[in-house]
């Protein structure tokens, strides 16, 4: 398996993709809406034997300091439980660490997410409107998220 940058071509197989492994279209219509928003800061596919399997994608966030959300990971379905959304979220972390993004955010399952560092206490104090027992925080430089502020994801994300 090879994991990479996503281009132009990969777009209707992301599109695809996404709609088999959350098995609905709203996902999908939200990374498309944030590429065509420019806001898919980073975007990676997980390729095996020509095919992507897998992708994840950090959309800029507004904050004081560089923040991205990470949403969606998506999983071909019969790759599933493998280990692929990690490896992509691991690559996409380093990503951010190496462009100088200074913090990351996600809504998701704490039991999932903590293995990267991310931490619902992290994001306790920060507001937003996905705030709650699933919302958590990683700094990605150290000291970045000392004091709480107001952090949104991009627009994309109220459309739906």
């Amino acid at each position: 398996m090879d994991i990479r940058l996503e281009t132009p071509d990969d777009i209707a197989p992301i599109r695809a993709l996404t709609e088999a492994a959350f098995g609905q279209p709203d996902e999908a219509r939200l990374v498309d809406m944030l590429r065509d928003d420019g806001d898919a800061a980073i975007s990676f596919v997980a390729v095996q034997d020509g095919h992507i399997i897998g992708h994840v994608l950090f959309s800029p966030m507004a904050a004081p300091v560089r923040t991205l959300g990470l949403a969606p990971v998506s999983v071909a379905p019969d790759h599933q439980k493998q280990g692929i959304g990690a490896q992509l979220i691991r690559r996409g972390l380093s990503q951010a660490q190496l462009d100088g993004w200074q913090a990351s955010f996600v809504l998701g399952n704490p039991a999932y997410y903590s293995r990267f560092g991310y931490s619902v206490e992290t994001a306790k104090g920060f507001t937003n409107q996905f705030a709650g027992p699933y919302f958590m925080a990683l700094e990605l430089t150290p000291g970045a998220l000392e004091k709480p502020f107001p952090v949104s994801y991009a627009a994309a994300f109220n459309k739906l």
